[in-house]
Parts: C-alpha cells; sequence; structure tokens
C-alpha cells in the first residue's frame, strides 16, 4: 500500500480510536470514578498528571527520528539511517534511567508537596502510583524507537490497529479487576503492561516486516548535536505544552485538594478527546511535510495543504465545540453525576480558546519540516510564566474553574494572537486567505449554536435521559450536515465520494 493510502486509511483509523476512546470513556468513566470514589479518581488523575510532565524529556527527539529518517531515505543513506536508530536507542536508554531517578525523587517528597491538602490512605496509594508510573515511563522511553520509526515508514494502519486493541483491553481488564475490589494501583499497573506490550509488538513489527537494521557504534556526537539543535526546540515547546496542560492539576491539588482536581479532571478529559480529533489529520503529515521540504515545495503549496486540513479539521471540531456548548452541560449530569456539572463551565474555559489551534496544527508538522520551529516555543514560555501567575490567585477564589480560565488567558495570547501574526509573516502562510476561506464555516457554526442554544432555553426543554439527549444530538447533527453541503469545496465533494464509492466496493 502507497504511502498516500496509509495516511487517509491512517487518519481514518485515527477517527475509529477516537470514536472508540468516547463511547469507552463514556460507559467506562463513570464506573470509574464511582469504584474508586471522587477523592480516588481526583489522586489518580493528580499523580499520571506529574509523572506525564517527565515526558518532557524526550527532548523532541520523536519528530527528530522521524524527520531525520526521512531525510535519510530520500537521499538513500541507509547506513546513516541504520546508524541513527542505534543511537536513538542509547539515548533513550540513558533517558529512560533519569525518568526513573526523577520520579522517585519525587516518590521521595510526596509527603512534603501534599501532606497539607491529603489523609495517610492518599499519601501511600499516591507513593504506589508514583513507583508503577515511573516505571512505564522509563521502559517507554527506549522503547518508543520502534513506534517512531513505525511512524517515519508511514505505517499508520499497523500503529493504529495496536492502538485500537490496547483500547478495548484496557476497561475489559480493568472492569473485571473492580469487580474483585481493586482500585486505582491495579489501574495503573494494567496501562503499564499493557503499554509496555504494545511498544514490543512494534519492535517486532519493525524487525520482521520493515526489516528494520540496527546498528550500534560510536556515537557520532556532531550528529547528536546537530538533532539536538533541531529538537531543542520542540523539547522547549512541549515543555511548555505540558506545563500548561499539567500544571494546573498540580496547583488545583496542592491549593483545593484531590476533589476539586477530579472535577477538572472530568473537564479536562473532555478537552483531550476534542483536541485528539484535530490531531487525527495531522499526526500523520511530518513524513509528507518533511518530503516537500526536500523536494522544494513552494509556500502557497504548504499554504493549500494548511487550509484543506483546516477546514476538516473546522468541520469536524466545530461541530464538537458548538455541540458542547448547547448540549454539554446535560451531558456531564448524566454522565457522571449532578456533583460534576461545574466540569461544564471549566471546559469551555478550556476549549473555546483551542479552536483556533486545532485547525491550524498542521502548521506545527510544517514548522518542523522546515526547521523553522524555533519561534513559538519561546512566546509560549512567556504565557506558560502567564498562566501560572495568573492561575495561582483564580483558583484560591474559584478553585478549577478559575485554573481553567487562568489557562485560556495564555491560550488566547499565545496561541491566537502572536501564533497567526508569526505564521503569516514569519512562514509566509497567507492566514488572511485561511480566514477567507473558513470563514463561511465559522458563521454556519455559529449560526445552528445560535438556534438549538435559543430553542432549547426558550421553550425551557428538559434533556432528562440519554435517550432525549441521542435524539436531539442527532437533529443538531443533521442540521448541521444539511447546512455543510451549502460550503464544501470540490475537493471535499471529491473526498466524500471516493470514501463511499470505496465504501459501496467494499460492500459489495
Amino acid at each position: 500500500m502507497n504511502d498516500e493510502n496509509q495516511r487517509k486509511i491512517g487518519a481514518l483509523l485515527s477517527y475509529v480510536v477516537i470514536m472508540l476512546n468516547l463511547v469507552i470513556t463514556l460507559f467506562y468513566t463513570p464506573i470509574l470514578t464511582r469504584s474508586l470514589g471522587q477523592s480516588e479518581y481526583g489522586l489518580y488523575s493528580m499523580v499520571s498528571s506529574i509523572i506525564s510532565t517527565l515526558t518532557i524529556l524526550d527532548f523532541g527527539f520523536a519528530s527528530a527520528l522521524v524527520v531525520y529518517s526521512n531525510r535519510y531515505r530520500v537521499k538513500k543513506e541507509f547506513e546513516k539511517e541504520h546508524n541513527l536508530y542505534g543511537m536513538f536507542i542509547i539515548v533513550y536508554t540513558i533517558i529512560g534511567l533519569l525518568v526513573a531517578l526523577f520520579g522517585f525523587t519525587i516518590y521521595l517528597n510526596v509527603e512534603n508537596l501534599f501532606g497539607a491538602t491529603m489523609n495517610a490512605y492518599e499519601l501511600v496509594t499516591a507513593k504506589k502510583l508514583m513507583l508503577i508510573l515511573t516505571f512505564n515511563l522509563a521502559v517507554t522511553f527506549p522503547l518508543s524507537v520502534f513506534s517512531s520509526i513505525v511512524t517515519a515508514y508511514e505505517k499508520f494502519i499497523f500503529a493504529k490497529l495496536v492502538n485500537i486493541v490496547t483500547i478495548i483491553l484496557q476497561p475489559v481488564t480493568m472492569l473485571i479487576l473492580l469487580s474483585f475490589g481493586f482500585k486505582s494501583v491495579a489501574l495503573a499497573i494494567v496501562i503499564t503492561v499493557l503499554n509496555i506490550l504494545s511498544l514490543l509488538f512494534s519492535a517486532l513489527y519493525c524487525k520482521y516486516k520493515i526489516k528494520t537494521k540496527i546498528k550500534f557504534g560510536k556515537i557520532d556526537f556532531k550528529l547528536l548535536f546537530a538533532i539536538f539543535s533541531f529538537s531543542f526546540w520542540i523539547f522547549i515547546n512541549t515543555v511548555v505544552d505540558k506545563v500548561n496542560w499539567s500544571i494546573d492539576n498540580f496547583l488545583i491539588g496542592s491549593l483545593s485538594g484531590a476533589a476539586a482536581v477530579s472535577i477538572y479532571a472530568i473537564a479536562s478529559h473532555i478537552n483531550q478527546v476534542y483536541i485528539s480529533f484535530s490531531t487525527a489529520i495531522s499526526g500523520v503529515l511530518l513524513p509528507k511535510m518533511t518530503k516537500m521540504v526536500e523536494n522544494k515545495a513552494t509556500d502557497q503549496e504548504f499554504t493549500d495543504v494548511l487550509i484543506r486540513t483546516g477546514r476538516i479539521q473546522l468541520m469536524v471540531v466545530g461541530l464538537i465545540l458548538t455541540g458542547f456548548i448547547v448540549f454539554g452541560k446535560n451531558f456531564i449530569i448524566l454522565w457522571v453525576g449532578q456533583e460534576y456539572q461545574d466540569a461544564y463551565y471549566i471546559g469551555l474555559a478550556l476549549m473555546i480558546p483551542m479552536i483556533d489551534s486545532l485547525i491550524k496544527n498542521s502548521v506545527i508538522s510544517i514548522t518542523q519540516a522546515k526547521n523553522k520551529h524555533q519561534f513559538l516555543p519561546k512566546v509560549l514560555i512567556i504565557t506558560s510564566i502567564l498562566n501560572i501567575i495568573v492561575s495561582i490567585p483564580l483558583i484560591k477564589m474559584y478553585g478549577g474553574l478559575g485554573a481553567a480560565i487562568g489557562t485560556a488567558i495564555s491560550l488566547f495570547i499565545g496561541n491566537i494572537v502572536i501564533k497567526n501574526i508569526y505564521y503569516h509573516k514569519s512562514l509566509h502562510l497567507d492566514m488572511i486567505r485561511f480566514t477567507k476561506e473558513t470563514l463561511n464555516i465559522f458563521i454556519a457554526l455559529i449560526t445552528e449554536t445560535l438556534l438549538f442554544f435559543g430553542v432549547i432555553n426558550l421553550f425551557h426543554i428538559q434533556i432528562t435521559s440519554w435517550f432525549i439527549l441521542f435524539i436531539w444530538l442527532l437533529i443538531y447533527t443533521i442540521t448541521y450536515l444539511s447546512i455543510s453541503r451549502f460550503y464544501l469545496t470540490d475537493y471535499e465533494k471529491e473526498m466524500i465520494r471516493e470514501f463511499k464509492n470505496k465504501l459501496i466496493g467494499r460492500k459489495i
């Protein structure tokens, strides 16, 4: 199968992954929150967030491996490619050891960090979770080289199928354990085991299917320095991203306790699902963008790719955002209970300022492929510091909502204002043309949102069951799809026809 089909099917399978996550979350999360309790669920969310922060030690090398691997393959420098993989395994093994050291240090200081807001049971559980999740991440680093090789070779179908199997096995296994009385520690063990198994499958796929050759020799420090120079700003961007999305859980846990974290975690989880619908497309573009750079593509060609992917992303995430605005509060109450309804307002504060970045996140692949990704992290450093400064007093006044407002302010300044100026002026991407070619979709989304929000509130319509919510969501989606016919481009209509033809052909 050629690379273009791998990208298309990979993006389609990404949406399958997202829908699976959505369905499983819909049924699994309420059971999990009830079985663990609000306090322990918040505890698990907080520890997971803290440990995931250590993924910044990747230093952006994963993207560098994909870029350099494709460069060597285009130039047919296969010996350099094989040496590259061996060097990365050595480097990532060292990083894994650093993760273990940092994680153990946090483990030793749990009482100092959270003793003021947690009881003895919570502190003991937090320490166990720290050890398990630290081990998970430490082992993940050296094995993740094989996942990056799969991406570099654009074998997206295999990667997504492994992901789908893992997504299904995790809740099934955990539900069995919950029925026997196991809690958050068992959840951490299940996640660790399944994660390591999926990475080992990637390693086997690289060896027997891709037939990857790995050579361990002397580390080429000149090459390593060049890669680090490329990766450094990706690393800084990752740090800032982790700060913006992880610091809130830490601050809320320190200032308001584990229960407040659990409410924020629900909103954050919805926000991550929302984000994932956009990255399904952009996540498969880096190898293509690298090849475009090597083949001297023009700025207009890059703008064309950005607009095509951006319009599709806007149609998807726009439906999700506006649907959440209209029906989100009812959904949360039906899903996890009345006590979590504040997650609706937190979710809105996180999701609304994200939409501009989500429809333009293909730019990330463009900047990395062009080696022009150094500026954005500098801006985000400032906005992340602003996030912390603003969020602390807001958390004291409004709890989790205050944290979300602080994050929203930083996202508006960094992601909407400054980034767009940079895209237009420095990357020479035509953002004015982008705005013109997406404006009709925005107008349709806003019109439908106001219409449904007005009808539901004007007539005091009560959505008190899953069936009623489903009917309203179905009406909302059908209306959205009906309106979309008036603004689809010829390219988008052709994509839909091609998809229908393939679907009918497979059925036949």
